[in-house]
């Protein structure tokens, strides 16, 4: 008489477990209350319904008007102060803080120097940002502009011999093409990008004279471009910053041209 409790057979076992094999998904974890009501201010505020100056309602409205208690509405306002969001002042509430240059500089410099972004990413971005900037600065550059822009060439090539003048004045030759663009914050973007961890600030380091040259004659090219407001001519004089010494040095592990080339067919 069989057995009502006998087990399945293996061809039976193998067709549940392959049943079940993809039918559920993980479950995310869901946000902490207080990053949902962080989130939400933070919306308002960079939607322009909150506009600096704006005075928020009081911790307990907040957390009546978003049904959370009020250690959720302090967690929320530390983090939004701490990103600069919001100013909080004893007596006098809490609001919408004032973005200036200085806050978004500090801002960029976090996330350029925290993060785990390889060098070369960063070189590449600051490369692509100077040479948008040729283009607008070729555009935009008032006589003023152009005045700095000579004195700076003239500085470094007065500096050939000096590596640490001639990195100065190859740094304010870029820095006055930026300068030049009226862009205040493509300027602060290319500040924080030359500050980052491991790159130069400048073409100069550790080059020797007739390098420095080199360098010389592009940002002479470059400022005939920009003294007679040819964009395209800029924006192809511009010479990237490249990355420090520890990444030049390192060799790429992608397989170059030729090693992809296809072997002729016999």
């Amino acid at each position: 008489m069989p057995s009502s409790g006998r087990t399945a057979g293996p061809a039976r076992r193998s067709r549940l477990l392959m049943d079940s094999t993809g039918v559920f998904e993980a479950i995310g974890r869901e946000p902490r209350l207080s990053d949902k009501v962080a989130a939400t201010i933070r919306d308002t505020i960079l939607s322009g319904r909150l506009r600096s100056g704006d005075l928020l309602p009081s911790e307990r409205e907040l957390g009546e008007q978003f049904g959370v208690s009020r250690t959720v509405i302090r967690e929320a306002i530390r983090a939004l102060e701490a990103n600069g969001l919001l100013e909080v002042r004893p007596g006098s509430g809490m609001r919408v803080a004032a973005v200036d240059s200085s806050a978004v500089r500090e801002s960029i410099r976090r996330v350029v120097h925290a993060s785990e972004r390889s060098h070369a990413s960063v070189a590449e971005v600051r490369a692509v940002l100077e040479i948008v900037a040729a283009r607008l600065a070729a555009e935009r550059a008032t006589a003023e502009d152009i005045t700095r822009l000579e004195l700076a060439v003239d500085q470094l090539a007065r500096s050939l011999d000096d590596a640490e003048k001639a990195a100065l004045a190859d740094l304010e030759f870029r820095r006055a093409v930026a300068s030049a663009t009226h862009n205040e914050l493509l300027v602060d973007l290319l500040d924080c990008l030359r500050e980052a961890p491991g790159l130069d600030h400048s073409e100069m380091g550790d080059v020797d004279g007739s390098e420095r040259a080199g360098v010389l004659e592009a940002h002479r090219r470059v400022f005939a471009a920009l003294a007679r407001g040819d964009a395209e001519a800029a924006q192809a004089a511009v010479l990237p910053v490249k990355a420090g010494r520890e990444l030049s040095a390192q060799k790429p592990t992608s397989p170059s041209a030729e090693t992809m080339r296809p072997s002729p067919k016999p």
